[in-house]
């Protein structure tokens, strides 16, 4: 069996993040992707997907994401930037290396068992493998026996599948109003939610929001830990979707409040025919590779961490979690900050510092 100091699972921003920082530390990670590359999610989102902070603030540490600073780079352009910085590390990462199982062994060493391959011993393990590969499917009434189509926004692609269809879109959030707004120049769209949609400001003060909140230091204000559940993020517009929303495209409602065969009750009391619905409503951390280890996760399956050290599960590691330590965690823009954090936690507990 091979032998490592730190296997670092998942190749996306996360990972690469980590790989960095534990480089920076002298300590030689390996790095473990599932997919035929190191890209993460990117490349599994929807078409038209682009960022929602600028160029300058969308850079994972050690290389900027080239072109126009103050652009908003399309998925591809991300794509792209990952594989560059991949590159760029000189690291060992492995793609096609798929991780099933985590074991603790009795030398205080974890074992991963790679799927159809052997397995591999190492130091410390970091779980660097984000959330998109669990989409979150909220239990709605009559959903189990809708006869059309339900698929969550992690499965959307393109607009051209749905044209002419009577759509909802149940979310509030940034990609639920993308989504239902470019559906909405083919189909009849609704966008669902049981709170209204809040937008923010895109630019404030000629600066784009991403300014203000690195000026001010919002972005990395620890609260993490302190929060029970992660706070809805507003929808970030500069002025199209609050206007495409306003003018009914997309049509917007609360929550509808059954699904009677093919047909949905709303809560004015009228009922409609609905061809297509489509869950935007986020992620949960994809780490079934942890159900193993005594006290890694809690019930629901989340990590049971502190700033992304494992809490009863020594040399265990988390990075790019929501919230995991502050507001911009599982963000391009602050993933650095956080894996840094976690690679100085790991070399110490390697005896490297």
């Amino acid at each position: 069996m091979e032998h490592v100091d730190v296997a670092v699972i998942g190749g996306g921003q996360a990972g690469l993040a980590m790989a960095h920082a534990l480089l920076r530390e002298g300590v030689t990670p390996v790095v473990l992707e599932a997919s035929d590359r190191a890209a993460g999610s990117w490349p599994r989102y929807y078409d038209s997907l682009t960022l929602f902070s600028p160029a300058r603030y969308s850079a994972l540490p050690g290389l900027i994401f080239p072109g126009d600073p103050d652009r908003y780079p399309h998925r591809d352009e991300v794509i792209s930037y990952l594989a560059d910085y991949a590159a760029h590390l000189c690291a060992d990462i492995r793609t096609g290396h798929r991780v099933t199982v985590v074991h603790r062994t009795g030398d205080a060493r974890f074992e991963l068992e790679l799927e159809d391959r052997d397995s591999l011993s190492a130091r410390a393990v970091v779980a660097a493998s984000g959330t998109f590969g669990r989409p979150y499917r909220p239990t709605l009434p009559g959903l189990d026996d809708f006869p059309g189509a339900v698929l969550h926004a992690a499965e959307y692609r393109t607009p051209r599948p749905f044209t002419g269809r009577r759509v909802v879109v149940v979310g509030a959030g940034n990609s639920a109003v993308q989504i239902a707004a470019e559906l909405a120049g083919t189909s009849r769209v609704t966008l669902a939610s049981r709170k209204p949609v809040k937008f923010a400001r895109r630019r404030i003060l000629g600066r784009d929001l991403h300014f203000w909140l690195r000026y001010t230091g919002l972005d990395a204000v620890p609260l993490g830990s302190v929060l029970r559940e992660p706070p809805t993020q507003p929808v970030l517009d500069d002025g199209r979707y609050r206007s495409a929303v306003r003018e009914g495209r997309p049509d917007r409602q609360p929550m509808f409040t059954s699904l009677d065969g093919a047909e949905a009750a709303w809560v004015d009391g009228t009922r409609e025919e609905v061809d297509t619905i489509i869950l935007a409503t986020g992620y949960r951390p994809d780490v079934p590779y942890l159900a193993d280890l005594d006290g890694a996760l809690d019930a629901g399956g989340h990590p049971r961490h502190r700033g992304g050290a494992a809490l009863t599960v020594p040399g265990l590691a988390f990075v790019g979690l929501e919230w995991q330590r502050a507001l911009s965690s599982n963000s391009l823009r602050g993933v650095g900050r956080d894996a840094a954090r976690v690679a100085r936690h790991l070399s110490a507990r390697l005896g490297r510092r």
